[in-house]
């Protein structure tokens, strides 16, 4: 890690290391901001990017399925009245948490959404999700989607009436007991000292610091299903935990039945991907090469990362602020399994 900052893969990150329920390692290193040289804290709070799908709004869906009130094999348009008639309409909650649903990768539409007033931005988003058409048949290939998770944040709060930042605070967070992690827009605002500063924006010309990366994210107001989300490696290893406890069974949780964690944290039949979260490639994967078949993780734009290995009752959260001050640094790929089979090896033995 040392070694990392110094050949400058990133200004700055901690490292969280459990096993077997017990935290063994937790330090931070290197830079929060590189502009006032601000040190990184163990409670430094990122921008989690992509960690948003698996940490926010796939614990959302697993609350509603677990209450009966959404079925992941049911056409999403029985839940959205505005995709009727649209091919999307048969899409469901599996194909888009699984990342099969054909729909493209990304799209800039930040580009032309920040032109237009707050108030029209998201039913113009919505038009264009409605409009974009698939790129291959549905359930036949996987294709990592953020338009995917846009359709499903439409689909949940077209269905509930809530936004999905309140879902998840009031209905997920809260109830868990989980703290640390929250939507800028939904909290009050931590004190800069506090945040690990992301890109120097060319288009919002200024030094993000607690706003969020993602460009479509922040065109939406910040709060988004596919990106939006911070928190501290802490507040991230006390969620993990809870769920990896569940998983196990060595919790009855009340909001996560063990059948329905294992649902969403196996391969899924042929396309081989979890729902919501990830698993390791079995060559060339940014885990390395030592966490089981059966870990699940998830990666993030800004840097961020977490592996948890399920058989060996192991997490690993590797929190860095890679894309200070620009997103074109891209050293951290070749760092990252370099990094999880030091870790690994060290805790295990391997």
């Amino acid at each position: 890690m040392q070694e990392a900052v110094k050949q400058r893969f990133f200004p700055g990150a901690v490292l969280l290391v459990s096993l077997a329920d017990e935290i063994v390692f937790h330090k931070a290193y290197g830079f929060a901001n590189l502009f006032n040289y601000r040190k990184m804290t163990r409670d430094t709070i990122f921008d989690l990017a992509s960690l948003t799908k698996p940490l926010s709004t796939t614990l959302a869906i697993m609350h509603f399925v677990q209450k009966g009130l959404l079925e992941l094999d049911c056409p999403v348009g029985r839940y959205c009245v505005d995709l009727k008639g649209d091919e999307k309409a048969n899409l469901t909650l599996r194909h888009l948490l699984g990342h099969c649903s054909g729909l493209p990768a990304w799209k800039p539409y930040f580009m032309r959404l920040r032109h237009l007033g707050d108030a029209d931005r998201l039913p113009v988003l919505r038009k264009w999700l409605k409009d974009e058409p698939l790129i291959f048949s549905m359930g036949k290939r996987v294709v990592y989607s953020d338009i995917g998770f846009m359709l499903i944040q439409w689909v949940v709060e077209e269905f509930t009436g809530y936004s999905l930042a309140d879902i998840v605070n009031r209905m997920v967070y809260a109830p868990m007991g989980v703290s640390g992690l929250y939507y800028p827009l939904t909290c009050d605002r931590h004190h800069d000292l506090a945040l690990a500063a992301t890109e120097l924006c060319p288009w919002r010309n200024k030094l993000l610091v607690g706003c969020v990366h993602d460009d479509n994210a922040f065109a939406l107001g910040g709060a988004a299903a596919h990106s939006g989300l911070f928190g501290s490696a802490l507040s991230v290893y006390h969620l993990l935990q809870t769920l990896l406890a569940a998983d196990k069974g060595a919790l009855i949780h009340p909001l996560f039945d063990r059948r329905l964690i294992k649902e969403f944290f196996e391969p899924q039949a042929k396309l081989g991907r979890p729902l919501g979260f990830d698993t390791p490639d079995k060559t060339g994967s940014s885990s390395g090469k030592h966490f089981s078949a059966g870990s699940i993780g998830h990666l993030g734009f800004t840097g961020v990362s977490f592996w948890m290995d399920r058989d060996r009752s192991a997490i690993v959260i590797l929190l860095t602020n890679r894309v200070h001050p620009s997103r074109h640094n891209t050293k951290i790929r070749d760092f990252r399994p370099t990094l999880y089979n030091a870790v690994m090896e060290a805790i295990i033995g391997i």
